[in-house]
């Protein structure tokens, strides 16, 4: 080992386009570059020169990048639009316009005041938000790199910005790529550089980039004073996984691909820097173009919402119709014969409004002032109102300490606010497995060896399944011998102990000489890169998969330490098994073959200093026994119920073997290979692969591994409580059925006494039809197995419905995408929802959108997925709700959700307290908001009834516009903002209480009816209690009866003090706040009586001096006002009593419960104390 070399030196003796893994990637020729200068592929762009392709005529967007929403120009416009699109806001326009006519019953300006305050706030909201993108764009765009200037000649800080197509940038270690740029060298001498795409794609494993060999020995600045070339390649689009381009450089031409292009917003890493040249700019960067706006999700609360809004709509146009009929026949008959029956309204002069021989058209008029008049019904400020309460919620979520997660310091977010009610009334969640419910950290924890099975402990899968069915014993064993190994796992990733392989004491073993090779090809069998630190010397490994890395280091604590890697060499620290001495061997790295999902494996093959030709392979074992030779199975079958044991355990397991070749095949081989990688045709990825299963034959089998991605801590305790609070729960995972399965029983999704179904097509007479190749014939049989597998099990769900049996089904991804057919959807789905708990084994991306979707649309409720990686990111979207992990893959999954979480645990929280919450006070918040509606509406009706629909109102223009922005405002966000029924710990305690908002039992159509008929009956108690009270007697100490402004101001105090009130009997859960705003809110609108009746009787009208000089010194006003108060509540505290004792709701059972158990709790104490 040579600990003292620099690392920047070490980085640069990396040749790995040597090595098949990156040479195999060289940029072809091939039939998409025939298309450059067509439809589609039209871009030119001039290295080290912009000026020239402007100058060509090539002028291309600069790489300004902007993500909001509006701009300067056309924030006010756009704003509005959106404002309008909610049909009250729109009402309420039209109406505004129409108070400037004479048909208004009010004044114009008191229309316009609440409706500019209610619509500024919206917009001043979006201005907000808006704002903060504006800030991200600000931050971004100021970014500064190297841009190669030739005017100074030399590499300058540039912003962001300020690039142009065609300029070269020098961008260095952990810095972000600015725009999307074709590398043409780098600090490693062959053009390699590490590229990390979280941003991207969500993965944080590292990819390889290289540049051509054409470009790759650009080294210095220097260089680039003179160098210029072109490029051709495709137009903008989005595809991050593709590139077609030509460089043209010294009257040459060579191919450009995706490995040359280095992306917007990934991160160099590994590399001390990269020269690259400015490709696409700004929104023409794959980044951008994908960049779309997420799917628009309304909650279905919302929905709901509108639809009520038009069932009022619907009231205003009937009671408008009735009262302009009504009118209509009374104007005619005011005038017949010449008699007026009227006298006193004049209708021999009236105007056209009230005129007895144009009463129809008198009609129509009253007909558009009922529309205005009572348009109180409709709640102006519901929507602020409802936005300023998600906010606010949303806050509580982002802040809750129970949800952050202190080892990533990651606190959960909610990145909208639109769903927030929805989290309490999820129906199913469909989830991933790993690093969902696991920690996506691999860990080395057992083997098998040449039959052998190694690693003592148990995973917590096995300690689950005991605790699930052995005895008391066996338990504490299993525990015990759990934590033994957890405490003695100091090494990140190797969780591994059995004394007869660790320390050296492997030699001992009966087959030593298999142990050897097998821990050799744990060390060498890879593309993982040593690091080794500069002042530590200690050796870290940067892996393109968690469990590649496992492997190295499980190697190097069991005596075989890979410590560099050069262009052609890799080079270990090894025990000798003969000698039992440690010595430094050199392999010398010929080929790696590469892992892909259809080859399932990965190869290397390596030259030792003895001259030997070694090929070490490791991969599924589905493809690996297939390739042993007969002398090389002399442990399979111990090894198999090795695996079969792993697999059982929930572990993940590769099976390892290799062989040693002849130098003459060995040449033959590498002759035939050449051929295939250098070909330029279609196929030339099958011609590759075919050419190395030719080498990838009679193998030895060495063995197994078996690696361990434990549970994510408190994953079986929230499982448990979601099932309790009535939640059903999906797994889609890629893992084998049998994993699956273990895994389902670990995390308490399966549990003993569940009958499991299982549908899979890993049958015998499917296996025998694809032998004979006949797709046809197979795809028929699938279908037609799997749909009598469904049948068979609803038969079987369907027999056992007297009994108490709970069933969890279980699908592989072959059966899966059967039964996702149109013809089998309904039955799959039926017989999924007749189920406790579904797990679908093998599940692509593409499934778990799908599945995804037909449980959504199937169900018709709450849908909520979970995921981490960027292959969730389509669940994430198709469901009702998307929450994303914030995990160790990337952070794709969490910006496509709507919510994010570090841990899975933290859901428990976040759906049954936070949820719970959100629901009831959002549900709760509208049906009073239409109550207190309803109720002043209502009276303005009465009112009319009363003056024979005269579209005279009731109260002073200044009263109606107030009630909602000023009177009834406050009180009602904070009954959606601080409200609870029950404390936190309460609803952990019982899941029960979730159950209001999967049967949505709080925003049923018969609750919202019976909340609109109250506020209907409170004010026929209120108008008319209020006028036989004060109507026919003497109200003043004068003997004055009351008037117009007396009965509007004694039935408005009616309103305001019933429908306070009534929001004091709502809330369960009182704080100073909610104290200060109901109780304030009736006493401002004293102030306000006070305030308003000393302004000029010009303005102020029917309230000049009303509550001073006639109101508050009549004790008849005091009296009436709270006997219409209390009248009015009488119904609501009655029907609350009743239900309270004979059909009391969930919370009510657990508050009464609750107090029981004090009671019972503090009961023993009062006895002592008598005693």
């Amino acid at each position: 080992m040579e600990p003292e070399r620099n690392k920047k030196n070490k980085k640069r003796a990396i040749r790995l386009s040597k090595l098949y893994s990156f040479s195999c990637f060289k940029s072809r020729f091939n039939d998409e570059h025939s298309r450059i200068g067509q439809l589609g592929f039209n871009r030119v762009v001039y290295c080290n020169d912009p000026d020239e392709g402007e100058a060509n005529g090539r002028v291309y967007g600069d790489n300004y990048v902007s993500t909001t929403k509006y701009t300067a120009l056309n924030f006010v416009l756009k704003s509005l639009a959106e404002q309008f699109r909610r049909v009250a806001n729109a009402y309420f326009v039209v109406v505004a316009c129409v108070s400037f006519s004479p048909l208004a019953p009010y004044t114009a300006v008191s229309v316009l005041a609440p409706l500019v305050v209610v619509i500024g706030a919206t917009m001043a909201k979006e201005a907000v938000e808006d704002w903060k993108r504006k800030k991200q764009d600000i931050e971004a765009n100021n970014r500064e790199v190297q841009a190669y200037n030739r005017n100074v000649k030399a590499f300058v800080k540039t912003k962001w910005k300020q690039l142009r197509v065609g300029n070269v940038l020098k961008v260095h270690k952990d810095e972000y790529f600015p725009a999307d740029l074709l590398l043409l060298s780098s600090s490693s001498e062959d053009g390699i550089c590490y590229v990390e795409t979280s941003n991207l794609d969500g993965e944080t494993n590292l990819k390889v980039k290289h540049s051509l060999e054409a470009t790759s020995s650009l080294h210095g600045d220097a260089l680039f004073q003179d160098f210029k070339a072109v490029v051709k390649c495709e137009d903008p689009n989005e595809r991050l996984y593709s590139f077609v381009g030509t460089l043209y450089l010294d009257d040459k031409q060579y191919p450009l691909s995706v490995q040359q292009l280095l992306l917007r917003d990934s991160k160099l890493r590994n590399t001390e820097y990269a020269y690259g040249m400015v490709i696409f700019t700004g929104h023409d960067t794959k980044v951008m173009q994908n960049a779309t706006a997420p799917p628009s999700k309304r909650s279905r609360t919302e929905r709901t919402m509108d639809k009520i809004i038009y069932l009022l709509f619907g009231i205003l146009f009937v009671m408008g119709f009735v009262g302009s009929v009504y009118f209509g026949i009374e104007t005619r008959r005011d005038d017949i014969d010449g008699k007026l029956r009227r006298w006193y309204l004049r209708p021999d002069a009236a105007t056209v409004l009230f005129d007895p021989k144009r009463a129809s058209l008198a009609a129509v008029f009253h007909f558009l002032s009922a529309l205005m008049l009572y348009g109180y019904l409709i709640p102006i400020s519901l929507y602020i109102s409802i936005e300023i309460v998600k906010v606010a919620q949303s806050i509580f979520i982002n802040q809750d300490r129970d949800m952050y997660y202190e080892e990533t310091d990651r606190p959960a977010c909610a990145r909208t606010s639109n769903l927030i009610e929805e989290l309490g009334q999820v129906y199913t969640i469909l989830s991933d497995k790993t690093g969902t419910l696991t920690c996506n950290s691999m860990e080395f924890v057992k083997c098998c060896i040449a039959g052998t099975a190694y690693g003592q402990g148990m995973t917590e899968v096995e300690i689950a399944l005991a605790n699930g069915i052995a005895s008391p014993c066996l338990r504490s064993v299993a525990s015990g011998l759990h934590e033994e190994v957890e405490s003695v796992c100091a090494v990140k990733g190797y969780n591994f102990k059995d004394e007869r392989l660790m320390n050296g004491n492997w030699v001992k073993e009966a087959n030593p000489m298999v142990i050897e090779n097998f821990l050799l090809a744990l060390a060498l069998c890879h593309t993982a890169i040593p690091d080794v630190h500069e002042d530590s010397g200690e050796i870290s490994y940067e892996a393109e998969s968690p469990d590649e890395a496992v492997f190295v280091i499980a190697a190097r604590e069991l005596g075989f330490q890979f410590y560099r890697r050069t262009q052609t060499t890799t080079s270990l620290y090894e025990l000798d098994y003969k000698s039992r001495e440690r010595i430094n061997r050199e392999y010398e790295l010929l080929h790696v073959l590469e892992f892909s999902s259809s080859r399932k494996r990965m190869s290397v093959i390596l030259r030792s200093e003895e001259n030997q030709l070694l090929l070490f392979s490791k991969g599924a074992d589905s493809v690996m026994f297939e390739r042993l030779s007969e002398a090389g199975r002399r442990f399979e079958a111990e090894t198999k119920e090795c695996i079969r044991r792993y697999a059982e355990a929930g572990l993940r397991t590769l099976v390892v073997a290799y062989r040693e070749l002849c130098h003459e095949e060995y040449k033959h081989w590498e002759v035939e290979f050449a051929e295939a990688s250098n070909s330029v045709t279609a196929d030339r990825n099958a011609l590759v692969d075919s050419v190395a299963n030719k080498i990838e034959k009679d193998l030895i089998l060495l063995g197994a591994t078996a690696v361990e991605d434990k549970l994510q801590k408190g994953v079986p305790e929230c499982i448990d409580k979601l099932f309790k609070a009535g939640i059903k729960i999906w797994v889609l995972t890629g893992d084998k059925m049998e994993t699956a399965i273990n895994i389902g029983y670990a995390c308490g999704l399966l549990r003993q006494g569940m009958k499991n179904i299982e549908i899979s097509l890993d049958l015998p007479e499917i296996n025998a039809l694809e032998k004979l190749g006949n797709k046809g014939a197979v795809t028929k049989a699938s279908l037609e197995n799997v749909k009598k597998q469904i049948s068979d099990a609803v038969s079987q769900i369907t027999a056992a419905k007297g009994n108490s049996s709970s069933f969890g089904l279980i699908i592989d991804g072959t059966s899966l995408s059967f039964a996702l057919d149109k013809y089998l959807e309904k039955s799959f789905l039926k017989l999924a929802l007749s189920c406790e708990s579904v797990l679908c084994c093998r599940s692509s991306p593409k499934q778990k959108a799908l599945v995804t979707r037909l449980v959504k649309i199937g169900t018709g409720k709450t849908t909520l997925a979970i995921g981490d990686g960027a292959n969730d990111v389509g669940m994430l979207q198709e469901a009702d709700i998307g929450v994303g992990i914030s995990g160790m893959e990337g952070m794709q999954a969490v910006m496509a959700s709507d919510y994010a979480i570090a841990q899975f645990r933290f859901l428990e929280r976040l759906l049954l307290v936070h949820g719970h919450w959100c629901y009831r006070r959002i549900t709760m918040m509208i049906c009073y908001f239409f109550y207190k509606n309803i109720t002043f509406g209502l009276t303005l009706f009465w009112f009319e009834y009363h003056a024979s629909f005269s579209a005279k109102p009731a109260y002073n223009d200044w009263y109606m516009s107030s009630y909602n922005v000023f009177f009834t405002s406050l009180p009602v966000i904070a009954l959606g903002v601080f409200d609870q029924d029950v404390s936190a710990r309460l609803c952990l305690k019982y899941p029960l209480l979730y159950h209001e908002g999967v049967q949505n039992k709080l925003f049923r159509w018969r609750r919202i009816l019976g909340w609109m008929s109250y506020g209907a009956i409170s004010s026929i108690i209120i108008f008319f209690l209020t006028t036989a009270a004060i109507s026919t007697e003497s109200f003043r100490k004068d003997g004055q009866v009351p008037d117009i402004s007396v009965l509007g101001t004694t039935m408005y105090s009616s309103v305001v003090w019933t429908v306070n009130c009534q929001m004091a009997l709502t809330i369960n859960y009182f704080t100073l706040i909610q104290h200060v705003v109901v109780w304030g809110s009736i006493i401002f609108w004293y102030v306000f009586l006070i305030v308003y009746g000393y302004v000029p009787p010009r303005i102020s009208t029917t309230a000049y001096h009303v509550l001073v000089e006639a109101c508050a010194p009549s004790p008849k006003y005091w009296l009436v006002t709270l006997l219409v108060t209390v009248s009015a509540l009488l119904p609501y505290f009655t029907y609350r009593a009743v239900q309270t004792w004979f059909r009391p709701m969930y919370h009510d059972i657990i508050r009464n419960k609750e107090i029981d158990d004090s009671d019972t709790r503090s009961s023993p104490t009062r006895e002592g104390t008598r005693a």
